[in-house]
């Protein structure tokens, strides 16, 4: 189904605003960072390289942003958090972009062929797993058919972009972690069917949707 006109109109402002003026940046991301990151970190020399997408598509003519949840094998940070696509950079990578399609490819079973490249966002350092994380945004003119890497993807989301724009998406709580460990006062987006959205992902978000804000 074709999307809305309003819908279209958002993704052209989205495809322009990728590609004519400065990001917001840290700024917008810091709007969700949990409080003990503190200011936005400098990437050590060691720190490894991974890309993320942010895919949007359209579902009965609305905008659509795609996360997956993650499996949760011991040991793993990131095991059970909500996420986009994507993970490490490979030697065979032609640049960062390439990562970001080829782990959406792997991960959910979408053809990096069919995905629009919009533009990027601010890259982000996330210090419990020393990755620089570059953010993607994508477009896909129909609604995938996903095919999920089980070991990896335990299920995915499909969010409706206008859940993050509505002024009681952004809430803070706190948040109890793998290791026991609860962090207090954290900025979370609560979007969807009850789904809670914090971390990295949610500063990605965060910039996103300042983006579409403006």
């Amino acid at each position: 189904m074709a999307l809305a006109q309003s819908e279209t109109q958002l993704l052209e402002q989205l495809r322009q605003r990728l590609t004519d003026h400065p990001l917001p940046g840290s700024a917008a991301q810091n709007s969700m960072s949990p409080p003990l990151r503190g200011t936005p970190l400098t990437p050590p020399a060691t720190a490894r390289r991974a890309s993320v997408l942010a895919l949007l598509y359209p579902i009965d003519g609305l905008l659509h942003l795609l996360f997956i949840q993650r499996t949760s094998p011991p040991g793993d940070r990131h095991a059970g958090q909500i996420s986009f696509p994507g993970g490490s950079a490979e030697a065979a990578d032609a640049d960062a972009a390439a990562t970001a399609l080829r782990e959406t490819e792997e991960e959910v079973g979408i053809p990096r062929q069919s995905i629009e490249l919009l533009g990027a966002l601010t890259p982000l350092y996330i210090p419990v797993s020393n990755f620089l994380v570059d953010p993607f945004v994508g477009y896909r003119a129909e609604r995938p058919d996903f095919i999920l890497q089980e070991s990896e993807v335990a299920r995915v989301l499909e969010i409706p972009l206008a859940d993050f724009l509505g002024p009681e998406a952004r809430k803070v709580g706190d948040r109890k972690l793998s290791s026991g460990m609860t962090l207090k006062e954290v900025p979370f987006w609560s979007v969807g069917d009850g789904e809670e959205i914090w971390g990295a992902t949610s500063m990605m978000v965060g910039e996103l949707v300042a983006l579409l804000r403006e």
